[in-house]
């Protein structure tokens, strides 16, 4: 049985863009996102696994120890998904930053995904830099 799109918005999240272990992400990437998942962001669109699994890769470094976190249910309709997440340091009350992903799911996989960044600190983030540049000042 495939999984709920609850189930697949809280994988995308946590189990991917959160997992550092590359063998477990690969094997969630396989799980959630269809072989053609168009990814778009600020940076622009990312098709494949295997360019959305390289590009995870290369946020998480980015990153560095900054996680997501799910800022609310997911809220959903036939084939769409919705979850709004923060970003900030393990055991910080305070986020360093904020978004959405939007999910259209097809035949139980994450077929098309977009990620919108809302904030970093006070003011708009436009691109996964914006967040990072911050963190890099912080540390």
């Amino acid at each position: 049985m495939r999984p709920t799109i609850s189930e697949l918005m809280h994988a995308n999240l946590l189990e991917v863009f959160n997992e550092r272990d590359s063998a477990r992400r690969r094997a969630t990437i396989e799980h959630v996102y269809a072989d053609d998942i168009r990814w778009t962001d600020d940076d622009g669109v990312t098709t494949g696994r295997d360019a959305l699994d390289a590009k995870a890769a290369e946020l998480q470094a980015k990153l560095g120890d900054l996680q997501f976190i799910a800022a609310g249910p997911v809220y959903q309709t036939l084939g769409l998904g919705f979850l709004a997440f923060q970003l900030g340091k393990p055991g910080s009350s305070a986020p360093d930053g904020s978004g959405f992903d939007v999910a259209i799911v097809r035949d139980g996989f994450i077929a098309e995904l977009y990620t919108v960044l809302t904030d970093h600190g006070r003011e708009p983030a436009r691109h996964w830099f914006d967040l990072t540049e911050t963190n890099e000042e912080e540390s």
